[in-house]
């Protein structure tokens, strides 16, 4: 099994995805019946993909979600700041999920109820509060868009768990050592599954507004950092994206992450013998 699975998408994007996932064991290996399965995709702005996760995507998703015969089906999300969460939802269509089955539910996290966690051997997040749904669900899958970010340099799976910090904080989370603060959210954070779309990226600007290339692929890990380092070796594949010459694990997001334990250490040894690999 790879560590990262990378499916180049055809017509047939449900295909595709299930062909991402199957390279991990597929969907049932994630999912038994009668489960609870949190959904976490893009819905900062209303912003079009790969801005914002594309709703042909995430229906794909809930729909094999769904073949697994769970008891609840999630989508959660919590806007920006200054944005409507329930707003942008229903704008991009995503309400229109919960016509798929009566266990799809769309769930707007900034209504939901939020409690304070110590981040234990944090030094930059020590306490953050994080939506209680957290801890009432069996599964979680991260949906990133693959895409740079112009104060984080770049947004992944590692980044998108910053919708998981109630909106209030998120002020001060980007006036300093924004990267790191990312990288330590994520001990509180313990997704199943990480299924990237990255049909379409930003090889620069973002996260909102970017330079738009199609690489057409589907990628999927159980590893956060296996997963963001190959998307970013992708958007290193284009001239005149905004992360050339960057080791990734050099970028503090994932430098901090890998030294406090997110991810296994052998995929790692594993992923730097593919980058050497790929470079002779």
């Amino acid at each position: 099994m790879k560590v990262v699975e990378k499916v180049a998408v055809t017509d047939d994007l449900r295909g595709s995805i299930s062909e991402a996932v199957g390279g991990l064991g597929g969907f049932g290996s994630f999912i038994k019946t009668g489960e609870t399965v949190l959904l976490k995709p893009n819905f900062n702005t209303t912003d079009p993909y790969p801005a914002s996760t594309d709703l042909d995507f995430l229906r794909c998703i809930v729909q094999l979600t769904l073949e697994e015969d769970p008891a609840r089906v999630i989508v959660a999300e919590s806007s920006a700041l200054n944005e409507n969460t329930s707003g942008n939802m229903e704008m991009l269509g995503v309400k229109e999920l919960e016509t798929l089955s009566p266990a799809v539910e769309v769930i707007n996290l900034n209504k939901a109820k939020w409690i304070q966690k110590v981040n234990p051997g944090a030094k930059y997040l020590r306490k953050v509060r994080v939506p209680q749904l957290l801890d009432q669900v069996d599964r979680l899958i991260l949906l990133p868009c693959l895409k740079t970010h112009h104060l984080a340099q770049f947004t992944g799976s590692l980044k998108l768990s910053v919708a998981f910090m109630k909106p209030r904080e998120r002020i001060a989370l980007h006036f300093r050592n924004l990267q790191q603060k990312v990288a330590e959210l994520n001990l509180l954070i313990h997704p199943d599954l990480i299924i990237m779309d990255g049909r379409k990226c930003f090889i620069n600007g973002g996260p909102s507004i970017g330079e738009v290339r199609e690489p057409k692929l589907i990628l999927s890990s159980t590893n956060r950092i296996a997963l963001d380092v190959e998307g970013i070796r992708i958007i290193q594949s284009y001239p005149g994206n905004s992360l050339t010459g960057i080791d990734p694990f050099e970028i503090p997001q994932i430098k901090l992450a890998k030294t406090i334990g997110i991810g296994e250490a052998y995929q790692f040894e594993d992923l730097a013998l593919q980058a050497s690999i790929s470079a002779s």
